[in-house]
């Protein structure tokens, strides 16, 4: 039981490559086994963590390694998208920039205050991530923006920002902080009650 979190986050590096491999040889062929990959990826990501805190290998160095994973399963996702309809995301360069931007300042402010990257695990950075779940669907499965693009957009914003200020509030480096209000009551010398199912 204390290695299926590491089995998890190794399925999801596995299928990073798998995923960029196929949207950029296959093409549209692959769109259906790309979500697939994509919905299986994302289970992996919620039960590494709750499995982890169950059986009490919660460390430092597995949800360092769960966040450096996100990164690039998320990044293979939003390639794949690219490939599939580039003309349509070249029309929404900025939103994309302006999240590429924030994702790089947290490492910055991060790296520059605790000499660590980011790995703050927050509730919003989850949100984040399934409403990104719902644009890819829409990007690569139907070819489609709209809605679900532009949520994830001001999600992706919106979560960041909260990140940055988690970072700034924190007195030291910490993982699994939950919104920047938990931050400031870590700064305050609160404890906060852990879950199994959150962080």
């Amino acid at each position: 039981m204390k290695n299926i979190p590491y089995i998890l986050i190794a399925i999801r590096f596995l299928f990073a490559p798998i995923i960029f491999f196929l949207a950029y040889v296959k093409g549209e062929e692959s769109r259906f086994l790309i979500l697939a990959l994509m919905f299986i990826g994302l289970l992996t990501d919620i039960f590494d963590g709750i499995i982890a805190r169950k059986v009490g290998v919660s460390s430092e160095k597995l949800r360092r390694l769960d966040s450096q994973v996100d990164l690039i399963f998320w990044l293979s996702l939003g390639l794949a998208a690219y490939f599939f309809n580039t003309e349509l995301i070249k029309k929404q360069w900025i939103g994309i920039a302006v999240i590429f931007i924030l994702e790089a300042l947290c490492y910055i402010i991060s790296w520059l205050k605790f000499g660590k990257e980011t790995c703050t695990h927050a509730w919003l950075s989850k949100l984040w991530g399934l409403s990104l779940l719902i644009a890819f669907t829409y990007l690569i499965g139907f070819q489609q923006a709209g809605w679900a693009f532009h949520l994830t957009i001001i999600l992706g914003i919106i979560s960041h920002i909260d990140v940055i200020l988690i970072i700034l509030i924190l007195p030291k480096w910490q993982y699994d902080v939950p919104s920047f209000y938990h931050a400031w009551q870590i700064r305050q010398g609160k404890q906060r009650k852990k879950t199994t199912f959150f962080n």
